[in-house]
């Protein structure tokens, strides 16, 4: 709670699927002063943007989470742009924290910037070892190069900055846009479809053989905030369960919490991703402490309870006020 005191903290992203989870999880941990630089006021890609944003909340701390992001289909879609938005909005916003004196900086990288082969489970020593999977790589590399600048600014300005890689998130506040939305929100969103209107199939991309591991969004913000308060190291960090399931058992566990019994046809034509994803924890546990509380099959009944509870009629989503 000390830590917090007195202290003010501007986090980008603060208003998207994560960053109302870490920016409430600062309330509750005592942090009185936050600022959340929405974009339509500030766009991150500009570095007179950045400037008057960092000169207006003179920050203590930045905890970067924007990100322009998407599913396979919107990274096949979407390639440049996001390479660009992302590796632009890093760069210059660490660059500019440098020279404005912020205290520290916690970049957010990718599980996507892992090579395509890593071998099971993911170690951080292994970032370097090979190419991204293909469909991902624009977006990991751009995330990737947070680290390179982070430990480079450690080295020659003696910056506070630290890399957390957390693996595919899921929760309340999850992106259910069938556009743009990952594998979780999309197949909740396939299968309530299917139940209200009565159809008996639903049709998923790839073969289900990939394998994903997946954080509960409100585990995931408890790593970043400890890690914020308690690590200082140049080295990169996982934050994730250590728990993969692979997608034809995920489309089950899904078809089996929302209800749906129909049948799951494969769309072989269309990509798996990456073969498997799977980290090794153990230095977020050593390093700061962080264990994930949140078993799976709970965490996604709280996640179609909230879509349940809150996904679009006609009027639009119906949120409730940020807490």
């Amino acid at each position: 709670m000390g830590f917090w005191q007195d202290r003010s903290v501007v986090v980008t992203g603060g208003a998207g699927f994560l960053g109302r989870h870490v920016v409430a999880l600062l309330r509750q941990r005592g942090c009185g002063r936050i600022v959340v630089p929405l974009i339509e006021e500030y766009d991150l890609r500009r570095r007179e943007d950045i400037v008057r944003l960092l000169e207006s909340s003179r920050p203590d701390v930045i905890i970067h989470l924007a990100a322009s992001v998407g599913g396979i289909g919107a990274n096949r879609e979407h390639p440049g742009s996001f390479f660009y938005d992302n590796l632009v909005m890093g760069v210059e916003l660490m660059d500019q924290a440098r020279r404005h004196d912020v205290g520290k900086f916690v970049a957010i990288g990718t599980v996507c910037a892992y090579p395509k082969y890593t071998p099971v489970p993911f170690r951080e020593d292994d970032l370097w070892n090979g190419y991204p999977e293909e469909t991902n790589a624009p977006y990991g590399l751009a995330k990737k190069m947070l680290l390179v600048q982070a430990q480079a600014y450690r080295q020659e300005y003696g910056f506070d900055a630290i890399y957390l890689i957390p693996v595919n998130l899921y929760g309340p506040w999850d992106n259910f846009n069938p556009a743009s939305s990952h594998v979780i929100p999309a197949l909740i969103l396939k299968c309530q479809a299917a139940l209200e209107s009565g159809a008996d199939q639903i049709e998923v991309w790839g073969t289900g053989s990939a394998s994903r591991e997946f954080l509960y969004v409100e585990d995931a913000a408890q790593g970043i905030v400890t890690a914020t308060e308690l690590y200082n190291d140049p080295d990169p960090v996982n934050l994730g369960t250590g728990r993969e399931i692979t997608i034809h058992d995920l489309v089950g566990l899904i078809a089996r919490l929302t209800g749906f019994g129909g049948e799951i046809r494969w769309d072989t034509t269309k990509p798996d991703g990456q073969p498997r994803r799977c980290l090794d924890t153990s230095r977020a546990r050593e390093r700061f402490g962080f264990v994930a509380g949140t078993s799976f099959e709970t965490g996604l009944r709280q996640t179609i309870e909230w879509f349940r509870e809150y996904r679009p009629d006609r009027s639009g989503w119906r949120i409730p006020p940020p807490s």
